[in-house]
């Protein structure tokens, strides 16, 4: 996913699919690449506290970067996008695939 050009567009065609293609609530994976910063990946992991999210992450061959997979119950495709845009704006440097 790339929401670099123009966010608002892409955001909202995401919502559109999100809302036809799934009946929610319903289980999202979200999926991160983000720099190898124990700081970085602590807060990622932090934003999704208290949700029953399962996180997990794999570390790039050399180390440079850490791919982070949140399966998360979400309970609709706003709040699927609301989470993207907040972890966009609290960390630095990552990726949303």
């Amino acid at each position: 996913m790339s929401a670099k050009k123009n966010p608002e567009e892409f955001y909202k065609k995401l919502k559109e699919q999100l809302a036809d293609t799934s009946t929610w609530p319903s289980e999202y994976l979200y999926k991160f690449i983000i720099p190898s910063e124990n700081k970085k990946i602590a807060k990622l992991e932090q934003l999704f506290d208290n949700m029953g999210a399962v996180i997990e992450t794999k570390t790039s061959s050399k180390g440079k970067y850490t791919s982070v997979s949140v399966n998360v119950k979400m309970n609709s495709p706003e709040a699927v996008v609301e989470k993207y845009i907040e972890v966009g704006k609290k960390i630095e440097g990552v990726m949303s695939l």
